[in-house]
């Protein structure tokens, strides 16, 4: 394609230029002629857009690999409730890791301001967690170098639907163009659709939203057990407190870019963890 013709010319004649703030700091290098650093811009944001009209699946990959998508290891089968109280059985859903195993995965809605995405994958880092980012479709092609940047410190990708929608009110053709839009985002930027898929504006997933995430190549769903709330713009000792009073072995903990409590809370948060023996890992790792 096109696009990719451009960044390929490109990397070939300057790798190091492709991605030029693979360090997270957000900048490229000053001493490349601005020429180059605005094709290069350009070819990237293009080739986001492509993926966004549906990238065909069997295209090269490109150089950032997300870990393929297959069937996750299942801990044992246990039911669930919701903040209200509400059960919920067994069904093709992961809300829980393994019960034995002294980690937990925190888990991000990917959306929001890139500089303030950059922050808290910095603040992450420097406490050592790895995490999983599910990401929505249109943020990623509006920043499409989020994706290396989430790959390069360690962390995964998931699908977090293309316009994270209400998405359990929607029909099944809506449903699963929003599951199958943000897969081609995510393949067209690194190759894999990812392993792990959560639907929007919902904790669990219908019937609907489980056959076609199935149809997309996402055999079991991704929800969580442990709300930050962060979404909710608290202080930070609050989102700590949220976490810490409910987190356990092999707790799933969703989580939020976007907002500035959040950023902040990481460093204590992180601190807690460890002085309960938690580690923060990716899913992949946890379900292993």
């Amino acid at each position: 394609m096109k696009h990719s013709r451009v960044i390929r010319d490109a990397a070939r004649e300057d790798p190091a230029d492709v991605w030029s703030d693979r360090s997270g700091t957000g900048f490229d290098r000053p001493d490349r002629p601005i020429r180059r650093r605005a094709l290069l811009l350009a070819a990237t944001a293009a080739a986001g857009a492509t993926a966004i009209a549906g990238r065909r699946r069997d295209e090269p990959a490109a150089r950032w690999v997300n870990p393929p998508a297959s069937p996750p290891s299942r801990p044992q089968a246990s039911g669930s409730h919701d903040s209200a109280g509400h059960d919920h059985p067994p069904d093709d859903g992961v809300t829980h890791g393994p019960p034995d195993t002294p980690a937990l995965a925190l888990t991000f809605h990917g959306d929001g301001a890139e500089a303030q995405a950059r922050t808290l994958l910095g603040e992450l880092e420097r406490g050592g967690a790895r995490v999983t980012v599910l990401a929505v479709g249109s943020w990623l092609s509006a920043y499409p170098r989020m994706a290396a940047r989430i790959l390069d410190g360690g962390h995964e990708l998931g699908n977090h639907t293309q316009h994270h929608l209400a998405i359990a009110d929607l029909g099944a053709a809506d449903v699963h163009a929003e599951i199958d839009g943000c897969a081609a985002v995510l393949k067209g930027l690194t190759g894999s659709i990812g392993r792990w898929f959560r639907p929007s504006a919902t904790q669990y997933a219908n019937d609907t939203i489980r056959a076609e995430a199935a149809r997309v190549g996402y055999p079991v769903c991704l929800s969580y057990d442990v709300d930050a709330l962060d979404f909710t713009d608290p202080d930070p000792a609050a989102v700590v407190r949220a976490v810490i009073e409910a987190a356990g072995n092999g707790s799933i903990v969703s989580m939020h870019f976007g907002h500035a409590a959040t950023v902040a809370a990481i460093p204590e948060l992180l601190d807690r963890l460890r002085q309960r023996g938690l580690r923060a890992v990716t899913m992949t790792e946890l379900m292993r």
